[in-house]
């Protein structure tokens, strides 16, 4: 197929950016006219990339659609390529972030009342950046999208968020730009080796992605190089995840930004990480991934158990939801490396049912939010009363978030664990804990805010789901189900880009118990 629409995916949101610059009239027209346009941009683009689920071949290996041009050459030498393409793992990430962004237009239809024309900007311009990290298969190119997402979001969080949105905006920018900084050193790390390497000729290095995950399986590089680029990268991705103890800027950023903000940053930027772990971390640096699983797994089982029993003590609910995600994160890396098809295919289902559930949590918090401007799960109670629709919707996204079985939580969930318990049956139990305490501080969230009696004034007056709002949720709904219910259609997708992964990375793991017989067959010849 040689339509480029990988290309037209994060360039049309691009131009509707621009287009909305030029928009004239009185505010109201102004404010009317930016919803409508961006709401039928992301319409049009969430579309064409129906197409990409449409035409992709489950069975092939390699990356698929691709797109290669050369940008420019810099002095020395090295030329700069545009190179996109997907394959079974970031085909989801890009229809995640595509079906989101309308998603969130819809939800700030009301709740945005100034300035909305740089809003709806911001938001186009954030499609572009997360539809080109999961496309770009060039080390440049991901960095210069994967950095890009930090402006929209600093703006949406410094400008549209709470009373101290501007602290929570800084602490995000700095966090992940820290991190990222020894990323982008990484990355000239990585070009000067393979220039050394002469593998690619003489004077010749790359950042092609695949051409580097090629060097890597055949030569790949030093030890202790490996060790190096392994922890640049991991200080990026554990940031963007976030992993404990790197987790501490996220709950300040979900409080403080707008609903639309927190779906976004939940939905889509935190998959990120855990994306980056699968494309960078494993297939390049397997030695040192091996060598770092235990480090993984102790941070990930402590994310779990402490992050959850935080949630537990908490009294703003986009605190708790903020603080389930970092435990279900603690899964995903779990999955991740345990380095086997069941843990793989687990972390990516998983990262796909977080993104619509974490999404769907934080627009039901921001349906009463709307309503009453406040978050205090005291203010609530016996909502079921007023809002039976609501009350239906709720349960449904916080059973998911549990881990019900039929819905998509239970799925990703039940993977990780099964190739957790192959790895490392400590870890496996010690994980299976934090299902315990997902559903005792969900429920307790849940039994809070919909049950008891409508005691409370200022709740008699509480309106059940508009017709916008039950859009907003329809498609959400029917995907945690869809996922749940029939899996395959999901996993077939990514079967085969995971087994080519798990196949590499499995073929430098050490042969321990070869090692240990061959000992004994010494010993015993002795």
């Amino acid at each position: 197929m040689n339509f480029p629409i990988l290309f037209l995916l994060w360039f049309l949101p691009l131009v509707g950016s621009a287009f909305l610059i030029f928009v004239r009239g009185t505010d109201e027209e102004v404010s009317r006219n930016a919803r409508n346009f961006a709401l039928f941009t992301s319409l049009v683009v969430f579309v064409l990339s129906l197409f990409l689920w449409v035409n992709f071949d489950a069975g092939a290996s390699g990356f698929q659609f691709e797109e290669r041009v050369a940008w420019f050459t810099l002095p020395g030498g090295y030329t700069l390529n545009y190179h996109v393409g997907i394959d079974g793992i970031s085909i989801f990430f890009i229809l995640l972030s595509t079906l989101l962004t309308p998603i969130c237009i819809l939800a700030s239809w009301t709740s945005i009342k100034d300035r909305v024309r740089e809003y709806m900007i911001a938001f186009l311009v954030l499609e572009t950046f997360m539809v080109g990290t999961f496309a770009a298969l060039d080390l440049v190119t991901f960095y210069i999208f994967f950095e890009g997402v930090l402006i929209p979001m600093f703006l949406i969080i410094g400008v549209w968020g709470g009373q101290r949105r501007v602290y929570s905006a800084f602490k995000f920018f700095l966090f992940t730009l820290a991190g990222s900084v020894l990323m982008l050193l990484a990355i000239f790390a990585i070009y000067y080796a393979t220039l050394a390497s002469g593998q690619f000729g003489a004077g010749v290095g790359t950042t092609d992605i695949p051409a580097i995950i090629a060097f890597a399986k055949e030569t790949g590089f030093s030890e202790d190089l490996q060790t190096w680029l392994w922890l640049a990268f991991f200080a990026s991705f554990a940031v963007k995840m976030p992993m404990w103890p790197f987790h501490t800027w996220l709950p300040d950023a979900h409080v403080e930004a707008p609903t639309a903000g927190s779906v976004i940053l939940a939905g889509v930027l935190l998959k990120m990480g855990g994306y980056g772990f699968l494309r960078f971390s494993l297939p390049m640096f397997p030695d040192a991934s091996i060598f770092f699983t235990p480090l993984i797994y102790t941070l990930s089982v402590i994310a779990i158990i402490y992050t959850s029993l935080v949630a537990l003590a908490q009294q703003d609910m986009k605190k708790l939801i903020a603080y389930s995600s970092v435990a279900h994160m603690g899964f995903v890396t779990i999955g991740i490396f345990t380095g086997n098809t069941q843990g793989v295919q687990g972390s990516v289902i998983q990262m796909l049912s977080h993104g619509v559930v974490s999404a769907a949590l934080f627009l039901v918090v921001g349906i009463v939010y709307d309503r009453k401007h406040s978050r205090e799960i005291a203010h609530y109670g016996g909502l079921v009363e007023r809002m039976p629709v609501y009350a239906a919707v709720f349960m449904l996204f916080m059973l998911a978030s549990v881990g019900l079985p039929g819905t998509s939580g239970f799925v990703g969930e039940f993977l990780v664990l099964v190739g957790a318990f192959k790895a490392n049956t400590w870890v496996a139990a010690l994980a299976t804990t934090g299902i315990i305490l997902g559903a005792a501080y969900m429920l307790y969230l849940y039994r809070r805010v919909i049950y008891g009696k409508l005691k409370l004034e200022h709740l008699k007056d509480m309106l059940d789901l508009t017709t916008r709002e039950k859009l907003i949720f329809a498609p959400l709904i029917v995907l945690v189900l869809w996922m749940g219910i029939y899996p395959s259609s999901f996993i077939g997708a990514i079967d085969k880009s995971v087994d080519t992964l798990v196949t590499n990375y499995q073929a430098k793991m050490p042969k321990a118990p070869v090692k240990a017989a061959q000992a004994r067959k010494i010993g015993q010849g002795r």
